[in-house]
């Protein structure tokens, strides 16, 4: 649901049709977030790229929990109830630990990371913060910090790039009044095996 129409896959053809049928769950499941796009195709297929590369791609250094988890994070500060939902979930999925994954979603929603991760951790939430709230205001100083720390500037782009990619899905979410109402929580294209490979479960 959306305040703007949204093609249903039945309804779908042509470039539409075959974008679907790449993401499509068991009996032709689609995300809201991603039928919002259904009007404007190619608008789908850039933000399907670029979803999978930033946040699914096989190469990432960062556990995929870890990465769901920091984009939770960036959705509870942009108040995006619906992005906070889909990836709290897909990460207690990820982590096979709900008492943890729960302990961790007290401590994104309550802007505490502190509670749940190492200092180390804890500065990469720190430039999300910023990189999310007050972008003009980060310095190279946030980039030697998390230097010191032991991360480098391959880690440091990838966490640069999941906080921008969530900046960009919760304005998508939020600016268009997406909903959950009849989205099936958590799913994610999770076969990282394939670049090409959109299909969420």
């Amino acid at each position: 649901m959306a305040w703007i129409k949204q093609i249903e896959y039945e309804e779908s053809e042509g470039k539409l049709r075959k974008i679907y049928d790449r993401i499509k769950g068991e009996d032709n499941y689609i995300d809201n977030i991603l039928k919002v796009h259904s009007l404007r195709p190619y608008s789908l297929e850039g933000h399907m790229a670029l979803y999978k590369y930033v946040l699914h791609n096989s190469t990432n250094t960062f556990p995929m929990h870890f990465l769901e988890a920091m984009g939770t994070y960036v959705s509870a500060l942009n108040n995006c109830s619906y992005c906070v939902d889909h990836h709290f979930t897909g990460m207690r999925r990820l982590l096979g630990n709900h008492t943890k994954a729960d302990l961790i979603k007290k401590a994104l929603l309550s802007d505490q990371p502190e509670m749940v991760f190492e200092e180390k951790e804890c500065a990469l939430f720190e430039y999300a913060k910023k990189l999310t709230k007050d972008p003009e205001k980060i310095t190279q100083q946030e980039i030697k910090k998390m230097k010191a720390l032991g991360f480098d500037d391959g880690e440091i782009l990838e966490i640069n790039q999941v906080v921008s990619y969530f900046c960009y899905a919760n304005r998508t979410v939020l600016g268009l009044g997406v909903s959950t109402k009849g989205d099936i929580l958590g799913l994610s294209p999770n076969d990282q095996s394939e670049d090409d490979s959109w299909s969420h479960s």
